[in-house]
């Protein structure tokens, strides 16, 4: 795992305030001196958590998994009455159609029993950077994208659509630790027990494949939709 530049204390003290101001300002912030310092980092718990809350408000969590704000006492408790969740299939157009399935969002906080609690960093970060559901995926470091290679399940359970992973799988490896850092550490637990998604009998499998959701990394720049800055060619 890649680690954030280290300089002097009075940026490490700089770090912790942008990130804790949640805004695209401090993030712009925390680049630059990331820029500027130009070496390895360890980095604190504390700025870790700083980091995944500013990611998961930033990426608007919140926003499937309930609560207005983290002082909100529905932050991230995943759905409840009377929000039914997410219709997915023809359903959602036609109430009649099939198949139509109900996805719910889970609950996010480190409840032991119906939150995060009990699953790990490791399988939280497996989960947002593969779409594996931590419930039914080992706690293992996966090296591939390939069922039955690298620790990747032979039948993978995916998280139910609209969980944006294929989306979130590109962002950095701290990126990632740092979110299920927040989830884990600095959210507080609340017991909030949510109905499984339902899904078609592969569970989503048949949905993530490259040519649906493109591959994991993404092609190097400038791929074959891209082009260079023409400002950087003629250099």
């Amino acid at each position: 795992m890649t680690r954030w530049s280290n300089t002097a204390s009075v940026v490490a003290g700089v770090t912790v305030g942008v990130l804790a101001l949640g805004t695209i300002g401090g993030a712009r912030a925390i680049r630059s001196l990331h820029a500027a310092a130009g070496g390895e980092e360890r980095v604190s718990p504390n700025e870790k958590v700083l980091r995944g809350r500013f990611l998961v408000i930033s990426h608007d969590c919140a926003g499937c998994h309930n609560g207005t704000d983290p002082s909100a006492k529905d932050w991230l408790v995943g759905l409840t009455p009377p929000n039914p969740g997410f219709l997915i299939g023809p359903c959602r157009v036609d109430p009649a159609a099939k198949p139509c399935y109900h996805t719910r969002p889970r609950n996010l906080t480190p409840d032991n029993t119906t939150g995060l609690g009990r699953f790990t960093d490791r399988q939280i970060f497996n989960a947002l950077r593969y779409g594996l559901r931590p419930g039914e995926t080992p706690d293992v470091e996966i090296t591939s994208t390939t069922p039955g290679i690298g620790n990747f399940p032979v039948h993978p359970r995916y998280l139910a659509a609209p969980m944006p992973w294929p989306a979130w799988r590109h962002m950095s490896d701290d990126d990632l630790w740092a979110i299920a850092a927040y989830l884990k550490q600095g959210v507080k637990p609340v017991h909030n027990r949510v109905e499984d998604s339902e899904g078609p009998d592969d569970f989503w499998a048949s949905e993530y494949t490259p040519a649906k959701i493109g591959i994991y990394p993404a092609p190097p720049f400038p791929a074959a939709s891209e082009r260079m800055p023409v400002a950087a060619a003629q250099r």
